[in-house]
């Protein structure tokens, strides 16, 4: 195994009714968890969304409102993910823009804390594109000379993540070894909520959308303390309007 491990790390790949955080559900989750000593582990479920699938989603994973009328809603599974996960860094293929989002707000709307605050998140994405800028299927065409069978499977999707990652360290020894050296090569996202609508600059918060971008998020909330509440009563993900109450705590504490 060319990566070196102090932790385990799972690789996530999730399968949706669409790709708006907010409004649309899982309805196929597949981690693969690489433990330090090379075993694999893999977890896969079905997830009945409790909404319908959209044809055209359905399009491209093939899973339908029949495959998971009776499958468990994530609520039902949501502590068993979470402890499977737990302790572990987290990686998958474009993941830090959605397949962690999306698992984020699905805890969020279970009523479960999960926290990604301490972990390392490695979005083989960053790396294929900073080298090759393809897609999954293409990148593991090119690093690993197979052809991706099952495509849009969430547990084929999560193991090729997986070997294109491997195949990566080896033929691009600068990135190094380990999980660490994978982050600081391919640069750390500086996260404040995974929607995106607030970025640090400079370690300050910022909006990043609407009238306010660009502005300090403590100077909004001092100036225009309704905005807070505009956005809480919005169509905002509720990481977001986590992120965004946590400020507004932060902001309290100051001016007390």
């Amino acid at each position: 195994m060319n990566l070196k491990l102090t932790r385990p790390i799972a690789f996530i790949d999730l399968e949706t009714t669409g790709i708006n955080i907010t409004t649309d559900r899982i309805v196929e989750l597949a981690i693969v968890k690489i433990s330090p000593d090379g075993t694999k582990s893999v977890k896969r479920k079905l997830i009945n969304p409790l909404m319908p699938i959209p044809a055209s989603s359905s399009a491209i994973h093939g899973i339908t409102d029949e495959m998971v009328k009776d499958a468990p809603s994530f609520k039902q599974i949501s502590n068993e993910i979470k402890q499977f996960i737990e302790g572990a860094d987290l990686g998958g293929y474009n993941s830090n823009r959605f397949d962690i989002p999306m698992l984020l707000e699905e805890f969020l709307r279970a009523g479960i804390e999960y926290s990604v605050d301490g972990k390392r998140l490695v979005d083989v994405q960053k790396i294929f594109h900073m080298m090759e800028q393809r897609t999954l299927s293409a990148a593991y065409k090119f690093y690993c000379s197979k052809t991706l069978e099952g495509a849009h499977g969430a547990e084929a999707d999560a193991t090729a993540t997986w070997e294109v990652l491997e195949a990566q360290l080896e033929r691009y020894p600068q990135i190094g070894d380990s999980v660490e050296s994978i982050v600081k090569f391919t640069g750390e996202d500086d996260i404040v909520d995974f929607a995106r609508r607030f970025v640090k600059e400079k370690g300050v918060e910022i909006f990043n959308f609407g009238k306010h971008k660009g502005k300090p998020v403590a100077q909004v909330l001092k100036e225009e303390p309704q905005y807070y509440d505009w956005m809480m009563k919005g169509d905002f993900p509720i990481n977001t309007k986590q992120k965004l109450t946590e400020m507004l705590n932060k902001t309290l504490l100051k001016k007390g």
